[in-house]
């Protein structure tokens, strides 16, 4: 990360984000940090093809939104599958809802959640 006397904060969310599951923007930054912060979490993600959670995982009070950059991602909820596989598609839950997944293809994932919570994301 870098920055200015402006707190303009610039830098590279792959690299950021490496040493925490491509998280880089939420609870678990340092507080004096300008990417600290308990409104929303941002995470990057590159996925290999066949990459998968195969657990279900809920978040109690979080809603989450995850957009396709490339690629090919699958995501399973209780109810239905929704694939992404064009620039841009999207998927958007509120809290409470279970999901799994598995990238279909190389891809890259950005996800935001709010509230960014510690905790909040459990295994079901």
């Amino acid at each position: 990360m870098q920055s200015s006397q402006n707190e303009v904060i610039f830098g590279n969310a792959k690299k950021e984000g490496a040493s925490r599951g491509g998280w880089f923007i939420g609870h678990f930054i340092n507080p004096d940090d300008a990417r600290y912060t308990e409104e929303l979490e941002v995470k990057w993600a590159i996925h290999k093809a066949g990459e998968n959670r195969t657990q279900w995982a809920v978040n109690n009070e979080a809603t989450t939104l995850s957009i396709l950059i490339n690629g090919r991602f699958r995501l399973e909820f209780e109810d239905r599958e929704i694939v992404l596989s064009h620039e841009g598609d999207y998927v958007l839950w509120r809290p409470g809802v279970s999901h799994t997944w598995e990238a279909e293809s190389d891809c890259t994932i950005l996800t935001v959640r709010w509230p960014s919570l510690s905790g909040d994301s459990v295994a079901k």
